[in-house]
């Protein structure tokens, strides 16, 4: 493998979607890849972090029957690559037969002439935020570079590069180029610190840096991919595209200062309020694709947060996938029925009205003898939410599909919602934005429709459930600012508290009254219960409840001021 040595070379790149636990289906769809690959001649394809077993594996990397799994599909791989074709850089989790430890190891393989011709180790392992990894695997030591064709090629892994260790070492050892295979998932911002750490390790190296990510959601993370290469110099060779499976092949030359990365596609990458609304529409789809849910239904309300969930779930699903249901009691207004009536037609789904009059009444009935009459205050306001909340799970039992619940970050933070209620499902795809994010990407999608969406064009959330006062509708004449802060405010105090973790002294300094930020903070910390039994959804903020944020139920601390 080492002793040939040319002047050009061809870097085939995949960014693509693996399913963790699917071993066979990742292999094949590597193989298809590299068959690809083979037509233009690639001398190498580099797969993302891990992506043999899918990423992140969490407790399951432990199983020792899923490491024989993966030795195995890598073997196999590796014996396929005998006939002549690319080599294959695969990412995988590895356990050291012959050092009989059982430590088990974040690992990348070259698989090359019907044989594995190389491992290296990830060296620096994350534990901060939704990563959790010296849990699970054991550092491996500052990795040489592998040899390949007469390259040397550096193959630090994800995290390896946010410090200087590991690349300052390969260079030292003679890297003449580090690709990077990555796992990192989306938050709002994150490809800009991703293009800082890599002109980073670019500058201080002087090599070239192909930085490959993988695309896809997995539970609550969601993958975008915008895998990119920069040259020695700092420039952008090539920039894959954000929220898309891509394969390309690059075209290397050797030049007298160095390898040397030809000009290929810069593709635009999504920000703002598109990136988000894609990182929502492609955690669902791949959420119920991959768990083998075959629809989804939920409660259309006529309200903005349930609008807007059901249009992501058209886009991600497309409309014969999606069922709508109003759940109508005396409180729900006439333009709140008009309003989810215009929405369902505009999506083109499915669309049932079931009334729960009778439902609550009769639940009411049954308590009366308990509470020494019917129930009243929270108690009748959370049975009509929790009616509601039985119905769409009986229809999910008859007929199959996943409920979606659709609380935003707003809500779910400071306890506005019925636990077995409007929590009830089991995803929600607007988990992790606050009320003005949920407006905003609801105005953005009436104004466009992002790539890959199976949502029609223009106009489909109504100009008045975007006006409209929020209200629950389970009482007269009830608004959300009854219960709480105008959301503008609420907002801007929660992302003080769960995002920036800043102290009441120091969020009143913006210009909160004081009475209202100790009211939220009290409000947040007594919700975790609820927080804890919620559905899971997608990340979108740095600091999400339940992967990022994780904070005791019972909790008796409060600041003073």
């Amino acid at each position: 493998m080492g002793a040939e040595s040319k002047d050009t070379f061809k870097l085939a790149l995949a960014q693509a979607n693996p399913v963790v636990g699917d071993l066979a289906g990742n292999l094949e769809t590597a193989w298809r890849l590299r068959e690809e690959f083979a037509k233009p001649g690639a001398d190498l394809v580099v797969f993302s972090e891990l992506f043999l077993t899918g990423y992140p594996l969490e407790d399951l990397v432990l199983k020792p029957a899923l490491q024989r799994a993966a030795r195995e599909a890598c073997e196999d791989l590796a014996k396929r690559t005998s006939d002549g074709g690319p080599a294959i850089l695969m990412g995988l989790p590895w356990v050291d037969e012959e050092a009989d430890d059982g430590k088990v190891y974040n690992a990348v393989a070259l698989l090359a002439e019907g044989r594995i011709a190389a491992t290296r180790y990830k060296h620096h392992l994350p534990n901060y935020g939704v990563f959790d990894e010296k849990r699970v695997f054991a550092p491996g030591p500052i990795p040489e570079p592998i040899t390949f064709k007469g390259l040397k090629l550096g193959a630090p892994i994800c995290e390896d590069i946010w410090e200087k260790e590991v690349c300052a070492s390969l260079i030292d050892a003679g890297a003449d180029i580090l690709i990077v295979p990555n796992g990192s998932p989306y938050w709002m911002g994150k490809q800009a610190i991703r293009y800082g750490v890599a002109e980073a390790r670019v500058a201080e190296t002087k090599r070239p840096l192909v930085y490959l990510n993988q695309f896809g959601g997995q539970d609550e993370l969601v993958f975008d991919g915008a895998s990119f290469v920069l040259n020695a110099d700092g420039s952008f060779a090539v920039q894959m595209p954000a929220w898309e499976d891509a394969a390309i092949v690059t075209d290397w030359h050797r030049r007298s200062d160095g390898w040397y990365c030809a000009q290929g596609g810069i593709a635009d990458i999504e920000t703002g309020d598109s990136a988000n609304y894609l990182a929502c529409v492609t955690g669902l789809r791949d959420y119920i694709n991959k768990n083998g849910f075959p629809s989804v239904v939920l409660g259309l309300s006529g309200g903005i947060d349930s609008a807007l969930c059901a249009v992501m779930a058209v886009d991600a699903l497309g409309a014969d996938r999606v069922h709508c249901i109003m759940l109508p009691y005396e409180y729900t207004s006439s333009e709140s029925l008009d309003d989810a009536e215009q929405i369902a037609k505009a999506l083109g789904v499915r669309y049932d009205t079931v009334p729960i009059h009778d439902g609550v009444e009769g639940l009411g009935a049954c308590l009366t003898s308990v509470l020494g009459g019917a129930p009243d205050g929270f108690a009748a306001e959370n049975l009509q939410s929790r009616t509601r909340g039985t119905l769409l799970m009986a229809v999910s039992n008859k007929l199959g599909p996943l409920v979606l619940t659709t609380g935003n970050k707003s809500e779910v933070s400071v306890g506005y919602a019925t636990l077995y209620g409007d929590m009830n499902g089991g995803f929600n795809p607007i988990k992790d934005l606050y009320k003005g994010q949920v407006y905003a990407l609801s105005r953005y999608r009436n104004q466009d429709r992002p790539k890959g969406c199976l949502g029609p064009e223009g106009l489909i959330i109504p100009e008045n459930v975007l006006t409209k006062d929020p209200s629950a509708e389970l009482k007269p004449d009830q608004r959300d600012v009854d219960s709480l802060p105008p959301y503008s405010v609420l907002d801007d105090i929660l992302n003080c508290l769960v995002e920036q973790e800043l102290s009441v002294p120091e969020i009143v300094k913006r210009g909160h009254p004081v009475e209202t930020v100790k009211k939220v903070e009290k409000m947040l910390y007594l919700a975790e219960y609820k927080r804890r039994q919620a559905a899971p959804g997608v990340k979108i903020t740095e600091r999400n409840f339940g992967r990022d944020r994780r904070y005791p139920i019972t909790n008796k601390f409060r600041e003073r001021v």
